[in-house]
């Protein structure tokens, strides 16, 4: 087919080519009718298809007639209406900061499967998802979109998603690459990331869901990335992804991503949305100056001509969906994915028999915060009212009594916590829904706080004053701080669950669904014990990633930080007992994989879902390595009593680090403890692997490379008593003990020399006495292996 896709690109005029590089309108690529080259549509949705009816159906340009515009502002309309006018209805399903503490990569595929059924009803060929830009900070706006701050969750979830469009027919586009993290000037700031982190967090996550499920899109984002534009990154874009990785697919710039379109075509950014007259014009005028490798141009349309022909295979006009089969799905998303923070005396589930009378407070129990703003942003099918759930599940049994607790508005507040207050009194149970402020959670804005809603932590602690049993139920982006938790007996932390979160929240709560979820995301106890403190959100344009590869729960457990809650974390209705940790070897080198296997028993009442971590710790790493990370994980579900033999496989280039020196992965010969957690702070299991590795302890050596590591390298030490022997016309005793006379020298070797002994080489036999150390040592390296 490929072929097929040359001979129409040889056809085309530069114009067309350049219009098929450009796309048409805001969500459409170009059709070329002549040959036969139809337009395919697509457009956002992370967690949920946002169709613009006027733009897609109407082909309508981005923005809108400023009289429009203002009769939508004076009706005080949404946002979304203002942004994308009428839309379809789709499911809203849980947000990619919820659904990620599901740690379930099936539940990850069904949300694909589910996606492409939407998209296929609306005629949708590409959906422009999912997102994995690590979680860096929980101030980031569109952090609920993102999976967690671990790379291995992240792209593996990624992957879930991925595979369940695309084996639909739906195209994915993984985004934003890469090192989106912020919102703060978020088309012109540079994220300023040293290598290895790049490597180990930021661009980990993309390059094992690329791996598992081949998207047929990639979306490059819009910041600059180590000064350069990430959409006219060659290196990123070519280097990295398609050298490197072996990408084949598609990359699709964010919307009005690119400023050089003629750099961003020849660093590999092949399609430009939406249309823009201006770049296109660009484009073509550089095409014809020559400034623009005619070749580029050509591989760059067939992989548009690839994209087309993938998603037009796939389209399914005859798929409908079921408005109320997803929505339950989008309840038992929901569930699954709530993590119960704390539960001191078993106060949860609520059981008839022992309340009779609950006190339901907050705004969010009336009118939930479902969703983040911006681009995600979905119109929902139906939305689930927490309180009417509540409601319904409570029956005849159980009396609730609701008071709305406190307003947006000052004025307001006073009296009606005062109202809750005196209503909460007399309750068995009072269940709280708090959230973060409104309007600083999404799209184009970071959160400009870690705390919740002006009034919301007021209104909790003068809860507690009335009634010591208090439920807090909080919906947020990220990690929130609680000042009030040690005073409450539970917590539930629902983050954006969706439309059905009403559903979900009231299953937890009466245990009609045993919480499984567990954290992606470290709470930190105090805005000033964030990683990312002292840095963000950057000045003058530069964002520096100070940090390094020390990313959440990576930088408390190095700097011995308690957080409020750890990565990781997550209690259920029911305990579990871990036993019995073997590996099927010992012993481990690059191309080898160890098997872990260990027992997990249902040692309590109810039946239940475990989420078993893997973690790996090194006991002596050349280079500096975090406390302990994660590298694989796996979701159980057991019965009371029940015990189950799980099975983790880690594959040795999961154990590597990023030498910048080599410019490669390496694996060290060192002792690796593999740990089997129920947190990154709850280690149940442990034992013992030797890595056994080809990789030389010792560094490259260079013209200043100081005496100490040439004495300590047995190849270097040779080499240049060799070389002293041959220069200065001694024997092999004095010529070494002249070198140990060096050893504290903490000038360059050769510097050193012409220092102490007034001795010096010429450049050339340096130069060459250098590159033959370092060929040596690549040498050993290369049989070892």
């Amino acid at each position: 087919m490929d072929g097929k896709f040359a001979e129409l690109v040889a056809e085309m005029t530069d114009e067309e080519k350049v219009s098929l590089l450009a796309g048409h309108r805001m969500w459409k690529t170009e059709s070329i009718e002549r040959l036969g080259i139809p337009r395919i549509v697509m457009t956002d949705g992370t967690y949920g298809v946002r169709y613009s009816i006027p733009q897609i159906d109407g082909d309508e340009a981005g923005g809108q007639d400023f009289a429009a515009f203002l009769s939508v502002v004076n009706q005080r309309a949404d946002h979304v209406q203002i942004a994308w006018g009428q839309m379809n209805l789709a499911t809203c399903f849980p947000n990619g900061s919820s659904l990620g503490c599901s740690w379930d990569v099936e539940l990850a595929r069904q949300l694909g499967e589910a996606l492409a059924m939407e998209c296929q009803e609306f005629g949708v060929h590409l959906l422009l998802g999912p997102g994995i830009n690590i979680r860096r900070t929980p101030l980031g706006g569109r952090s609920y979109e993102y999976y967690a701050e671990d790379p291995v969750l992240t792209g593996d979830f990624a992957a879930g998603v991925i595979n369940g469009l695309q084996d639909n027919g739906v195209g994915a586009s993984l985004k934003h690459f890469a090192c989106n993290n912020s919102e703060v000037e978020r088309t012109t700031m540079d994220s300023v990331v040293e290598e290895r982190a790049l490597r180990e967090i930021y661009l980990r996550g993309f390059e094992r869901a690329i791996k598992q499920s081949n998207p047929w899109t990639v979306m490059s984002s819009y910041n600059r990335l180590n000064g350069v534009q990430a959409a006219e990154d060659p290196w990123l874009l070519n280097e990295v992804l398609r050298e490197e990785w072996g990408y084949q697919g598609l990359v699709v710039s964010d919307w009005h991503g690119i400023k050089d379109r003629p750099a961003s075509l020849a660093a590999g950014n092949d399609l430009d949305m939406p249309e823009s007259e201006t770049r296109k014009a660009d484009l073509l005028e550089a095409i014809r100056a020559g400034q623009v490798d005619r070749a580029v141009v050509d591989t760059a349309c067939e992989r548009v001509l690839k994209l087309v022909y993938l998603v037009k295979l796939g389209e399914n006009r005859a798929v409908t969906f079921d408005r109320a089969e997803h929505h339950a799905l989008a309840r038992r998303m929901a569930a699954e994915s709530m993590v119960l923070l704390k539960n001191e005396g078993g106060i949860l589930p609520i059981e008839p028999s022992r309340v009779k009378r609950i006190a339901v407070v907050g705004e969010g129990a009336g009118t939930p915060v479902i969703q983040g703003s911006g681009c995600a942003t979905t119109m929902p099918t139906s939305v689930d009212v927490p309180v009417e759930e509540i409601l319904k599940l409570a029956g005849d049994d159980i009396e609730v009594n609701v008071f709305r607790g406190t307003s947006e508005f000052q004025a307001e507040r006073e009296a009606l916590i005062t109202e809750a207050e005196a209503g909460v009194a007399e309750a068995d149970m009072v269940i709280v829904f708090v959230n973060n402020e409104n309007g600083y959670d999404g799209e184009g804005s970071d959160r400009r706080t870690l705390g919740l809603a002006p009034g919301h932590d007021e209104l909790v602690e003068r809860l507690i004053a009335a009634n010591p049993n208090v439920v807090v139920v909080v919906a947020s982006p990220d990690a929130v701080v609680m000042p009030w938790i040690d005073k409450v007996p539970a917590a539930v932390e629902m983050f954006f669950s969706g439309q059905a979160m009403g559903g979900g929240i009231a299953d937890i709560l009466f245990g009609r669904v045993n919480p499984s979820g567990k954290l992606t995301t470290t709470f930190p106890k105090r805005v000033e014990d964030m990683p990312t403190y002292l840095t963000y959100p950057g000045e003058n344009g530069r964002h520096v990633y100070s940090e390094g590869i020390h990313v959440g729960y990576r930088w408390y457990d190095a700097r011995q930080i308690e957080p409020l809650f750890p990565f990781g974390h997550g209690l259920s209705y029911t305990d579990f007992a871990y036993s019995d940790l073997t590996l099927d070897r010992h012993e481990l080198r690059l191309g080898e994989r160890v098997t872990l296997s260990f027992t997990v028993t249902n040692v309590g009442a109810r039946e239940g879902k475990e989420i078993c971590q893997a973690y790996a710790r090194c006991d002596a790493p050349r280079l500096k390595r975090p406390v302990r990370e994660l590298k694989a994980f796996a979701k159980i579900s057991l019965k009371p009593g029940e015990s189950q033999k799980v099975t983790l496989t880690i594959p040795a280039e999961d154990l590597c680090a990023y030498d910048t020196a080599r410019r490669r992965w390496t694996l060290d010969d060192d002792m690796i403890t593999l740990e089997i957690a129920a947190s990154s702070r709850d280690i149940r299991l442990h034992a013992a692997l030797r890595t056994v590795s080809s990789a030389s302890v010792h560094r490259r050596i260079e013209r200043d490379t100081q005496p100490v590591f040439v004495l300590a390298n047995p190849i270097a030490r040779r080499k240049v008593i060799g070389f002293l022997q041959e220069q200065l016309t001694v024997g092999a005793e004095d010529a070494e003990r002249m070198l140990e006379h060096c050893a504290n020298s903490f000038f360059g070797l050769f510097t050193t020399f012409d220092r102490r002994f007034r001795k010096t080489f010429s450049k050339a036999d340096i130069d060459t006495l250098i590159e033959d150390i370092n060929r040596e040592m690549a040498e050993q390296e290369r049989r070892a292996a």
